[in-house]
């Protein structure tokens, strides 16, 4: 409280000085204040850096593990009925799909951290060849986030003498890239890779304890629909959705390539085995 008040008496003891340097002082307390007070352990954004990207190779690769392996391994269980067979597939899928899924992560995040890379390049080329012009739209990004526009002549002026700060400005306003935030294409496949063998365990695992093929494919779908659920529920640690329809989602979505597996399987059991 007590800086609050300072807070207010450096406002009206300056009010005489200007509007500017009234907000400018106002805003400096303030984020003093709100980095104490708001800085939360529950809030995400305090936690891990990348949370958004690796949550999003967690939950890509498990449940596309899960997934993608119980749908073909139903099928084959369908159409062969032939145990080994379905685990031979099962162990196979697994070990190739996981190291392709890794494989294709990495590559994605790393062409897509190439192409923010060269964009950031050519801006700061254009910063050095150009600074007038570009401090003239540094301007115009301030105005349009909703800066007053003397305030935004001021912003302009200061970091154009900073050619760094300029840059980072630049590439977060106009490519909407930041520049400490660049994506890591090793953790992106490695966690991708992980995850997928993970989930992909899941379906398969009662295959190795039960060895009637009729018997195990409906308590490998429910283990891996269960599994699914509650993935979908994880996912609720980290957002505001609520947890029931996290987890109803995913466990329709999961249903549907259960069943076309099924359906595939006795399509070809029944058109080419039976005949």
């Amino acid at each position: 409280m007590k800086d609050i008040h300072n807070l207010v008496f450096k406002k009206k003891a300056r009010r005489e000085s200007g509007f500017v340097v009234e907000v400018y002082n106002l805003e400096i307390v303030y984020y003093n204040v709100c980095m104490v007070v708001l800085k939360n352990k529950n809030y995400i954004h305090h936690q891990i850096p990348g949370l958004a990207t690796t949550i999003r190779q967690v939950v890509f690769g498990m449940e596309d593990g899960m997934v993608s392996t119980m749908g073909a391994i139903t099928g084959i269980a369908v159409g062969s009925g032939d145990h080994f067979v379905v685990v031979l597939a099962g162990v196979v899928i697994i070990a190739v799909e996981s190291i392709s899924m890794g494989i294709g992560s990495y590559l994605s995040s790393k062409s897509e951290r190439e192409v923010d890379e060269r964009m950031i390049e050519e801006e700061r080329q254009e910063i050095r060849e150009y600074p007038v012009e570009e401090k003239k739209e540094m301007v115009g990004f301030f105005i349009r986030d909703g800066w007053p526009k003397k305030i935004a002549i001021q912003m302009a002026e200061y970091a154009a003498k900073d050619k760094k700060l300029m840059l980072k400005e630049m590439a977060y306003r106009e490519l909407n890239v930041s520049m400490s935030k660049l994506g890591d294409p090793i953790k992106n496949g490695f966690f991708m890779w992980g995850s997928y063998i993970i989930g992909g365990i899941i379906p398969l695992f009662p295959y190795f304890f039960i060895e009637s093929v009729s018997s195990v494919v409906p308590v490998s779908v429910f283990i891996t629909l269960i599994g699914l659920f509650f993935l979908g529920v994880a996912t609720t640690r980290f957002s505001n959705r609520t947890w029931w329809r996290a987890g109803l989602e995913m466990f329709i979505l999961a249903g549907l390539a259960a069943l076309v597996g099924y359906l595939v399987g006795f399509g070809v059991e029944y058109f080419f085995l039976t005949q």
